[in-house]
């Protein structure tokens, strides 16, 4: 055996042990985002099921702000030993390496653990707006060029680049207001400040189901289960507009291969348990496994997507 093989040896076996001994103290998730919305909830569905797989605790950290490049350089720097890990956001993913010219990290910095979820998004008004259907929406859209705002969670963000590809779709014009998170986009929708907000479910249904906010379709192939009156895009007349956020869990490169597989079990466990999904349900996420190859893929054929979307609309950060 010559010197690289027996390195290789050594280093498997290292990291076989140190999996077998893991966790010994409290894994991070670190959420790019603010408390709310599909990231968040996604982190909070397995994290409690994660801590009680692999017999340890885990602590969800949300710190967000800046794009997400915050929490991404965070882990991206952070000990390469599965204790600090990404709940991963996947505009943030795919889409920041096309808006920034220099980012705190880089995709070759992170390795796939597992998918968690993906999440649908439905397209809201406030309801002054003078349309009852998507049909009127888009008259209304296309006879006031840049008279409606939009809301997003922030530039880069899905409802930002995801709006874009809609305005692009349906040859609509509306201007841009960008926030940090959710909830403050949420808040100058229901006072009538921004009037347009495509977002995912969790964060909009109490208020659809109030009457605060009008929505008109939801971006997927089938009707949301939590929103069962409203259509989908290509039941409204928009076929072929489909748009969806996932979110996956993501460790620092070199963390050892066990370990990843450890966890990567663990959120599967997690999410085929029936109690997850019902939660899930109640939340507006769907659960969505996929093993740290089959997110790689996922990784590898949205950034080629969305770049190309982002570079054609000239979207940019900075």
């Amino acid at each position: 055996m010559n010197r690289r093989s027996l390195l290789s040896c050594l280093l498997a076996l290292s990291g076989t042990a140190f999996a077998q001994g893991y966790p010994t103290k409290p894994i991070t998730f670190v959420v790019p985002n603010p408390p709310g919305g599909v990231v968040d909830t996604s982190a909070r569905l397995i994290s409690d099921g994660v801590a009680k797989a692999l017999n340890g605790s885990v602590i969800v950290d949300n710190k967000g702000g800046a794009s997400g490049n915050i929490a991404y350089g965070q882990v991206a720097r952070a000990p390469k030993d599965g204790y600090t890990l990404l709940i991963s956001y996947s505009a943030y993913h795919v889409g920041n390496p096309s808006m920034f010219s220099k980012l705190p990290w880089d995709q070759k910095d992170l390795v796939p653990v597992a998918l968690i979820a993906a999440a649908t998004n439905v397209i809201t008004t406030h309801p002054s707006v003078p349309a009852k259907n998507l049909n009127e929406l888009l008259a209304y859209l296309r006879t006031n060029p840049g008279k409606v705002n939009f809301a997003s969670q922030g530039v880069g963000s899905l409802s930002h680049v995801g709006t874009a590809l809609f305005e692009q779709t349906t040859k609509t014009e509306m201007t841009h207001v960008p926030y940090k998170g959710s909830g403050a986009a949420i808040a100058d929708v229901l006072a009538g400040q921004v009037q347009f907000f495509m977002t995912t479910p969790p964060s909009v249904l109490g208020h659809i189901q109030q009457g605060k906010l009008r929505p008109y379709a939801v971006t997927s192939k089938t009707r949301h289960p939590m929103l069962p009156d409203v259509p989908t895009t290509a039941e409204a007349g928009l076929a072929g507009f489909e748009l969806e956020a996932w979110v996956g869990l993501f460790a620092p490169a070199g963390t050892p291969a066990p370990v990843i597989a450890q966890l990567s079990e663990a959120v599967k466990k997690v999410l085929e348990a029936p109690e997850t999904k019902a939660r899930a349900l109640q939340q507006g996420v769907e659960p969505r496994y996929l093993d740290p190859k089959g997110l790689g893929d996922l990784v590898t054929r949205e950034t080629a997507y969305w770049g190309q979307i982002i570079k054609s609309r000239n979207i940019t950060a900075e």
